[in-house]
């Protein structure tokens, strides 16, 4: 299931239309005719592995990278020969921190709003670290704040000019589970005032609770996009079962319910037998612990990758 929109024309509805991108470096090959629109007005989750090809997208719709092939499109400009105006209107918040670690945390947000050429730099800096929950943070230097704080002063820059679309790359790695909640709680009062976002991320509970909708991303491409219960419901069923237990015992019971037609991926030290309602002959042992499917067997089962 894709998402284009309600216009006639989809790419001139979509804050974001990709087709048939791709680029390469080298021999390598990280975007691989890539068709992605994005609507105006919802939080879509690129969701895929390290090595899928998402922060290359990211730095494709930034400018930071030319597709060798392919059309690209924010809003209505034509992506790199109108990257300027493009840029104007999106606000990044990158993987890598690349906050100025010599001034502080207010001095990083007043440089941004001057160079998006914002009228009242003053209310610009305190709208935003408002929002980030930053003020009482302002005259601290940066190196001084905690990588939690860090992350939400990257996300305060930006939106220092008020951009109708955040593009976020991977917003909350590297944090501890605690500051990603609080991240992720940042990013949902986003989502719930209308704000476009692509985000990309490699965090199964991250695209589950932020995202509209999920474009599940490999090897360049998306194989698969839809709401998270529509992907779960398509490719995973109702119920897992999960066994736990010796080598042999697991390789016995993964045998069983293949021969069934059942799909069964590892899970740790368990096996997880995905679509279990549907098992028949005793392919699903009694004590096999069962489960509501979920977004994170997808992942594994469309991937192959193990979730994080």
């Amino acid at each position: 299931m894709t998402s284009t929109g309600s216009a006639s024309d989809p790419a001139q509805s979509a804050a974001i239309s990709i087709r048939g991108a791709v680029k390469r470096f080298g021999e390598i090959t990280a975007v691989d005719g890539l068709d992605l629109e994005v609507p105006r007005g919802i939080c879509l989750g690129l969701l895929g592995p390290n090595g899928a090809g998402k922060s290359t997208t990211m730095r494709m719709l930034t400018g930071q990278v030319i597709a060798n092939e392919g059309e690209i499109r924010v809003f209505e400009h034509e992506l790199p020969s109108d990257s300027k105006n493009a840029r104007a209107r999106m606000g990044v918040v990158p993987q890598l921190d690349n906050l100025d670690v010599d001034v502080t945390v207010e001095d990083n947000l007043a440089v941004y709003s001057r160079l998006y050429r914002v009228k009242d730099v003053r209310e610009a800096v305190n709208r935003s670290l408002a929002l980030a929950r930053l003020a009482d943070r302002r005259h601290e230097a940066v190196d001084k704040l905690s990588g939690g704080m860090r992350r939400r002063l990257l996300l305060a820059r930006g939106l220092v000019h008020q951009p109708e679309l955040l593009l976020l790359d991977e917003p909350t790695v590297g944090l501890d589970p605690q500051i990603r909640t609080e991240l992720w709680s940042l990013i949902d009062s986003l989502r719930s005032q209308g704000k476009t976002i692509l985000m990309s991320t490699h965090y199964i509970e991250e695209a589950e609770r932020l995202a509209d909708e999920v474009a599940v991303m490999h090897h360049g491409s998306v194989i698969a996009r839809a709401t998270p219960a529509e992907l779960i419901a398509e490719h995973a069923g109702r119920e897992t079962a999960e066994l736990y237990g010796p080598p042999d015992r697991l390789a016995e019971a993964r045998a069983l319910a293949e021969s069934e037609g059942l799909t069964v991926r590892p899970a740790g030290p368990a096996i997880a037998i995905v679509g279990s309602e549907n098992a028949t002959n005793g392919a699903v042992p009694d004590d096999a612990i069962r489960r509501a499917a979920t977004l994170e067997d997808v992942f594994v089962i469309l991937t192959g990758e193990e979730a994080e």
